[in-house]
């Protein structure tokens, strides 16, 4: 194994001018990744256009000796995806891994979500994730090799208020992964998701305006985007595909590494004569109930401190 992890290898990142993006692109680089960086720029609502943040990135890594090319289109436009794909080949020769961090928020407590707030999140995260990802799939196919991260959130997982819409479509994104890493294991393929635990511009706007909300921002700025950038790299290198890492959902918290848990039968109840609504109400729910999962939030679970 080469001293760089990924050594040989072209990346796309999605969503690479700031924050996690920016951070999984310049360690990409810095191990020996050709790297496209693509970001559109735009604000976290998903407003707005801006290439800078993009060609600050490259030049970053360019600076350090990295080789790296800026690219402003949107994951939401398929056409778009298809484009960025084929600039990482045209560019570099290949593509062997995109990393799928493009994302932007609209929250809003959902018995006031417009469909304008549902449609935004979704078209840039569920089917963003969907449109990069098959893009580079051909190419993948074509070559027997390839692999994927693509970052869910413990909105979806877990839990969180104001959050229907990117809940959704992070949760979503769990699906698509899974149903990525077994229609192309045959080709060599393997896909991942990653939930990140950082501070950027998508969780600064959290309100802070109770003493318990400032004290739990303070302890999220604790974790950097730097801090997510390890896994990532980890995950699209040969060393993961020899120990066979596909279709798992990790965490990056501070120092913490998190293995997620997915959805398996827990409680099964039988009936020899059948159900009717009522028996379930009388026998069944009672057997049930104590093992039903808490109606929690993200921070219910994850309680303790970064560590």
């Amino acid at each position: 194994m080469a001293d760089d992890m990924l050594e040989g290898k072209v990346v796309l990142v999605t969503g690479a001018g700031r924050g996690i993006g920016a951070e999984v692109a310049k360690l990409a680089a810095a191990e020996g990744a050709k790297v496209v960086v693509n970001d559109l720029g735009g604000n976290v609502d998903g407003g707005g256009a801006d290439s800078t943040p993009a060609q600050e990135v490259v030049a970053e890594i360019q600076s350090n000796g990295g080789e790296a090319v800026v690219n402003g289109d949107s994951v939401a436009d398929f056409q778009a995806a298809k484009r960025m794909v084929q600039q990482a080949v045209d560019e570099f020769g290949q593509i062997d891994a995109v990393i799928n961090v493009a994302g932007i928020l609209r929250d809003v407590i959902f018995h006031k979500m417009t469909q304008d707030d549902w449609n935004a999140v979704i078209q840039v995260h569920l089917k963003g994730t969907f449109n990069v990802s098959r893009a580079a799939a051909d190419h993948f196919r074509a070559q027997e090799a390839g692999s994927m991260v693509h970052f869910t959130s413990t909105s979806g997982l877990i839990g969180n208020f104001g959050q229907a819409n990117y809940a959704a479509a992070k949760l979503g994104i769990i699906g698509l992964s899974k149903s990525i890493a077994l229609d192309m294991a045959r080709f060599g393929v393997r896909s991942n998701c990653m939930s990140p635990f950082a501070w950027s511009r998508m969780i600064g706007t959290i309100p802070s305006n109770t003493p318990e909300q400032q004290e739990r921002l303070a302890k999220i700025k604790q974790m950097t985007p730097a801090q997510i950038a390890p896994m990532c790299v980890y995950l699209v290198s040969d060393a993961a595909n020899e120990m066979g890492v596909t279709a798992q959902i990790f965490g990056s918290r501070m120092n913490e590494q998190v293995l997620f848990g997915q959805n398996r039968p827990i409680r099964s109840i039988h009936r020899e004569e059948g159900w009717t609504p009522r028996s379930i109400h009388e026998e069944g729910m009672p057997a049930l109930v104590p093992s039903f999962v808490p109606n929690d939030r993200s921070a219910d679970i994850f309680c303790w401190d970064p560590i």
